[in-house]
Formats: C-alpha cells, sequence, structure tokens
C-alpha cells in the first residue's frame, strides 16, 4: 500500500488479486436460511422463508456469491432493519463433501484488527490504558523500534496504520520463505518479534503518514496483553468474545473449520504466533452476526454487567467508529482500523481481510441499520473480486434501506 499524508481529525476523548467474470461461475450448494431475533430493544425480525434468501436479497447479492468458488463456500450474515438472516452455501470441504453451516469456522485475515481496536477501546474505557500512551511504557527493555523519541509511536498511531512501522516485522519473511505455500508465519514467535524490534526501521513521522501495517496492529495486541498481564487470546475472551456471546470466535484451531486446497493438496490451518491481534482470529455465521449486532445497536445489544464491562464495552463500540485520520487526497477516513466512507446519508464502515485458505469482509452503516459479513474460502485469485462485491453489496443494501 502507498503511503498517504494525514490530517488528524480530533474526537472526543480520544489480507495479508482478480478473477473470472461473475456470470461464468455456476451457483453454490445451497443450504438452510434462518432469521434470527434481533436484540431486545430493536425492531422485531421480519418473517423470512426457511430455506432460500428472500428474492430481493438474492438480487443483491448474486455477484458476491458468483465471485466464490465453485468449488467453495461462503457464509453471510446479514442485517437490514430488524431483519437478521444468516445464510450458507457450498462446501466448506468439497473432497468430503462437507457443507457450510452457521457454525462452520473461517479464518478472519485482517478482520482480526477490528477485534484489537475494539480491545483497545475496551481498556481505554477503563482506564487502564491511553490512546497516547507511548508503546515503550509496555514493552521490555531494548525491545523498542527505532524512531524519533521525541514523537513517539503511541498505541494510537499503531490502531490507524499511521506509526510509520513496515508491514512485516524483519526476519518474518526470510523465516516464511520454507513455508510461503502453506503456513508460512507460524514459526515465527513473540520471542523473534521482539529480538526483530529495535532493528526495524520507522519511515517519517509517527502520525504523519497512512501506511499499512500488520505488524503494527499486532505488536498493538502484544502491547495490551502486557498492560494486561494475559496472553492475547486469553484477554480477548475474557473483554469481548464472552461478553458478547461469540462463542466460537478464537484464535486456536478446532470445531468444524473450512478448508481449501492447493494443487490438490489440503493446506494447513493459518497461524500467526507473533502477532496474532493482526490476524489469527477464527469465527462463523452466527457469531459474526452477534458481532454486527453489537456495532448496530450498541445501547441495547445485551452485555452482562459484571464489573461495569457492559459501560465500558458499549463506550468501546462507539469509540471505534469515530474518525481520527483523515488521508488528505482522497479515499476514506481511519477509525481504530475500521475504514469509514462518507455517504450522502449516513456513514459506511468496513474491514476486510484474507489469509492462505479464507477470505472474509465485515461492514455496517448505523444510519441505515444493515451490515453484512461474508466469509468464504476463496481461491486467491478471485480475492480482490470477492472483497470489492461485498463491498457494493453492502452499499446497495445501505441505499435500499434508506
Amino acid at each position: 500500500m502507498h503511503s498517504q499524508e494525514t490530517e488528524p481529525i480530533r474526537t472526543e476523548g480520544e489480507g495479508w488479486t482478480g478473477g473470472d467474470d461473475a456470470q461464468s461461475a455456476p451457483p453454490l450448494l445451497p443450504q438452510p436460511t434462518r432469521t434470527v431475533p434481533a436484540p431486545a430493544g430493536a425492531s422485531a425480525v421480519a418473517p423470512g422463508p426457511a430455506d432460500e434468501l428472500a428474492p430481493d436479497l438474492v438480487r443483491r447479492l448474486r455477484p458476491l456469491l458468483a465471485a466464490v468458488s465453485p468449488s467453495g463456500g461462503i457464509a453471510l450474515a446479514v442485517i437490514r432493519g430488524g431483519e437478521r438472516t444468516v445464510s450458507c452455501r457450498g462446501y466448506a470441504d468439497r473432497a468430503a463433501e462437507r457443507p457450510v453451516r452457521a457454525d462452520t469456522r473461517f479464518e478472519l485475515g485482517s478482520v482480526t484488527k477490528t477485534f484489537t481496536a475494539l480491545l483497545l477501546a475496551d481498556m481505554v474505557a477503563r482506564g487502564e490504558v491511553r490512546y497516547d500512551d507511548p508503546i515503550d511504557r509496555y514493552l521490555p527493555a531494548g525491545s523498542v523500534p527505532g524512531y524519533p523519541h521525541e514523537r513517539p509511536i503511541t498505541l494510537i498511531h499503531l490502531a490507524t496504520h499511521t506509526s510509520g512501522l513496515p508491514r512485516l516485522p524483519g526476519g518474518l519473511v526470510p523465516a516464511a520463505v520454507p513455508r510461503w505455500f502453506t503456513d508460512p508465519y507460524a514459526t515465527f514467535s513473540a520471542a523473534h518479534l521482539l529480538r526483530a524490534l529495535p532493528r526495524t526501521p520507522v519511515r517519517g513521522t509517527p502520525g504523519a503518514q497512512v501506511r499499512y501495517s500488520n505488524l503494527g496492529t499486532g505488536l498493538l495486541g502484544l502491547v495490551l496483553a502486557n498492560a494486561a498481564g494475559q496472553r492475547y487470546q486469553d484477554l480477548l475472551r475474557s473483554r469481548i468474545c464472552g461478553p458478547l456471546g461469540l462463542i466460537d470466535t478464537s484464535c486456536g484451531t478446532g470445531g468444524e473449520e473450512v478448508t481449501s486446497y492447493r494443487r490438490g493438496r489440503n493446506l494447513p490451518s493459518f497461524r500467526i504466533p507473533a502477532l496474532p491481534g493482526a490476524a489469527a482470529l477464527r469465527s462463523t455465521a452466527d457469531d459474526m452476526l452477534r458481532y454486527l449486532q453489537a456495532h448496530l445497536a450498541v445501547d441495547v445489544v445485551p452485555i452482562p454487567e459484571r464489573g461495569g464491562a457492559a459501560t465500558s464495552l458499549r463506550a468501546a463500540l462507539k469509540d471505534v467508529c469515530l474518525p481520527r485520520v483523515a488521508r488528505r487526497r482522497s479515499g476514506p477516513r481511519i477509525c481504530l482500523t475500521w475504514d469509514q466512507r462518507q455517504l450522502a446519508e449516513g456513514e459506511l464502515f468496513y474491514s476486510a481481510g484474507s489469509t492462505r485458505t479464507c477470505s472474509t469482509f465485515a461492514g455496517f452503516d448505523r444510519t441505515a441499520q444493515v451490515g453484512l459479513v461474508a466469509m468464504a474460502n476463496t481461491h486467491p485469485s478471485s480475492r480482490r473480486k470477492f472483497t470489492q462485491a461485498a463491498y457494493q453489496a453492502l452499499l446497495g443494501l445501505a441505499d435500499e434501506q434508506r
């Protein structure tokens, strides 16, 4: 990604490619569609058919469905006003003829970053960290990137891709080469990362330019874990996934997961032990529907009240959508890892990610009260097409609801 100069925005409180024509892919094997209840306080769920998407939704999603390989599968979570729908099509594993289901786990790739950002906002709301804290405060001595200390890298820089850190840490690519087409980052540990950080160059002044950085967001996960004295995955489970009822969302493997093949061989599950906050999460359509609901119905989504958790998490859900950085020339504004696109009425928030196995898109519009998550085990050549189709589908859903 090319760097772009930025303008800070004042706020209150301060994948990791093109394909064939969409029309050329045959329809995927349909699986049951179901509607699920809206949270208490939201409008009632509209009735819908038990075995297929509503016709108007099929028309809207047709290019997205066509962007998935005929041998693959897709899981969708859709919110339109009071209607919540989960729909699954195709195969989680074509060789075993195992269909995609609502509880099939997909690798989220860089959509993981939105969870890390929500964790940051929650810890800020609890008073445990501050957005302007320098990263030095939470890293071992001698494990800090080289940069001008008169303008230190802060937590907000990591969450907005303005730290000046490179896309990946030094030493990761050489370690990944022997496994490049299978599991490239599995052997690069947190210890490797800490040794690499002092040799990691910082380009420019932190906060001055947008440079997309998996390292930056992954480092944010490590910093938050250090601040809390817990592993990233345990912290995320206790602060985010548990309270929101995301029972099948975690960094580890397990459960019914999608598979993907390269030259007839099953690709292993994606692992990135050094930077779990950047791309390590797996989730299901059921869980991602709940995740969307939490962002769209912040004040009414059920959250346990234990120890003030509901208050801090509701504040965090609002805070992650405040714009922090505006590109001077063009493009979306950057919130806490979410991209924000200004529309004639309202704003679109979205994020996309990919791994060797999966492509994922998540987005929502609070004004129109629509949201879409699309997860597929797509071929690498079709990922750009898949992401663009998902974005256009969300944009169309938002236009229809206004």
